[in-house]
């Protein structure tokens, strides 16, 4: 994991930004190449676009060095702050759905995104989650599941 850290620092340079401090923090479920930059606009880009696109090039050179451990790549706690407002979406749109007893569509998102939300309220039993759409129209729907279902 060493080389990528190198490897992310050498990329995130090479696009003209700051990294302040690069460590890989390995304490959750996967490990995360945390990032501090005062350029963390430019790097995050619209609605997470440019650090999605900085993660999969580099899975990409992760490939080419055989690195086969899943990682997220994190700038100034970007992604952390989006999955605890994914969770709180959720959970807000989930009690949404069994108030008004109907289906919620959440807003498109990414498969890693979906798969918190699916997460977040796998236990909850009388909530069922699927995925709809296409492409990066891809969705989550929220259903309400009654008693007689």
């Amino acid at each position: 994991m060493e080389i990528l850290l190198q490897k992310t620092k050498e990329l995130i340079e090479k696009l003209g930004c700051a990294v302040d401090d690069i460590t890989l923090v390995t304490d959750g479920p996967h490990p995360i190449i945390q990032i501090r930059s005062s350029d963390s606009k430019d790097l995050i880009g619209y609605h997470g676009e440019t650090l999605q696109a900085i993660n999969t090039l580099v899975r990409k050179m992760a490939d080419r060095e055989g690195v086969e451990e899943k990682f997220v790549i994190d700038i100034n706690n970007y992604h952390g702050k989006r999955i605890d407002e994914l969770k709180n979406q959720a959970k807000i749109l989930a009690e949404r759905a069994r108030v008004f007893q109907h289906e919620v569509e959440m807003s498109p998102m990414n498969a890693y995104e979906r798969m918190i939300v699916h997460a977040t309220l796998a236990e909850e039993g009388d909530i069922v989650t699927e995925s709809s759409g296409e492409g990066k129209f891809r969705r989550v729907v929220i259903k309400y599941k009654s008693a007689n279902n």
